[in-house]
């Protein structure tokens, strides 16, 4: 049974005004729908990795509740939110395991198949977040749509609900970003 959006969006109120038992009483709402994403991930993982989706999962969301200044503006917020810590988690993954090495082995970074930030290598997460970075800073809007469907694996219309757009205004701009990060990547790798 899918919790209301207006039952989450009104336990995140309560988080944010500092009620500590809301916590408590937000993760068995938000956990499955967190967990089904994770759930598709897992099952079209390879064996023997590392970072299994639940991990991912566990892992944001104790960053998510764990920061005492963290308050969220609603449901879309909190999942925007989540998608940031699991990329966030992903590329401190990437960085910690290797050192970000350019030219003789160029990296193939498939934007298409979104659960590439799972299995990517640390190269391909590492040169896809810092051409993110810079996508950020000439179109907001559509970095955070690529955080939401590269990192935390949302579709075209989860994507659309949780930045409050249509699927249509959603896949333009999809189609946008990934153009615009093949060409940055291209760009980087060329350094």
């Amino acid at each position: 049974m899918q919790p209301e959006p207006e039952q989450v969006t009104q336990i995140l109120d309560a988080v944010g005004a500092g009620d500590p038992q809301a916590a408590e009483k937000l993760l068995p709402l938000v956990y499955e729908e967190l967990r089904r994403l994770a759930a598709a991930k897992m099952a079209q993982q390879q064996p023997g990795q590392t970072l299994q989706p639940t991990a991912l999962v566990h892992e944001a969301w104790l960053r998510l509740v764990g920061d005492p200044h963290a308050s969220w503006n609603g449901r879309q917020h909190f999942f925007r939110a989540a998608a940031e810590a699991m990329r966030q988690i992903l590329i401190d993954r990437a960085r910690a395991k290797q050192r970000l090495r350019r030219g003789a082995n160029p990296v193939r970074v498939n934007l298409d198949d979104v659960d590439a930030a799972v299995e990517a290598e640390p190269e391909a997460l590492l040169l896809v977040d810092e051409a993110l970075q810079l996508l950020a800073r000439e179109h907001p809007e559509k970095a955070e749509l690529v955080k939401l469907r590269f990192y935390a694996g949302l579709s075209i219309e989860e994507s659309a609900q949780a930045l409050g757009v249509s699927d249509k205004t959603v896949q333009r701009r999809w189609i946008h970003a990934r153009a615009w990060l093949f060409r940055e990547i291209q760009r980087l790798m060329s350094r």
